[in-house]
């Protein structure tokens, strides 16, 4: 497992090292030891997946406010996603500023989305699956985001045409979205 920064704080990529022969291959996708190593969040209470029935699927850019502040370990099981990072930490230096990568079933790596940042990701394909660790529990009072649409943001998304729930099209801008690390009201 190697663990490499990136120049956001807090988000890191997570590279599988598989070990392969003719029956296929093994990789260790979480490892209590290395994590901590790192300085990285080793207790995940909450695991999740999101299965993604068409491609053009947007999901974000969500993140939870204190004192439910996630954690959250991303990697992509099947078919491909734009996954996107976005800094929300008004104190940080690099607030606004966001990252994008490509997860797929065929690229042996996930992503370490610390708390603070908002995380959300359009499907490249059809049939798209995403597996979650996520460090504290869902609270849908503190469950907040940010349109991914923002101007502020400017998020290079790679599709335009996309199919999003309604919560997620009417997400505030940036610039009004809530401190993650205030409580939101409900």
């Amino acid at each position: 497992m190697i663990i490499q920064r990136t120049d956001i704080a807090d988000l890191y990529v997570v590279e599988f090292e598989r070990h392969s022969d003719d029956r296929g291959f093994f990789a260790r996708v979480f490892d209590r030891q290395t994590f901590s190593k790192h300085g990285l969040v080793v207790e995940y209470p909450q695991h999740g997946v999101a299965k993604n029935i068409r491609r053009g699927t947007l999901r974000g850019m969500h993140y939870q406010t204190a004192p439910f502040c996630e954690v959250k370990v991303v990697r992509c099981e099947r078919g491909r996603v734009f996954d996107v990072v976005l800094d929300v930490r008004r104190t940080s230096p690099s607030f606004g500023c966001w990252r994008a990568f490509e997860l797929s079933e065929d690229v042996p790596r996930q992503l370490y989305v610390g708390a603070g940042l908002a995380h959300g990701y359009v499907t490249l394909t059809d049939d798209a699956e995403l597996h979650y660790l996520l460090s504290a529990s869902y609270s849908p009072a503190h469950a907040v985001g940010v349109n991914w649409r923002d101007a502020g943001a400017a998020i290079d998304w790679p599709l335009g045409d996309v199919v999003i729930n309604d919560r997620d099209a009417s997400l505030p801008p940036l610039s009004a979205a809530p401190d993650p690390f205030s409580p939101s009201v409900p």
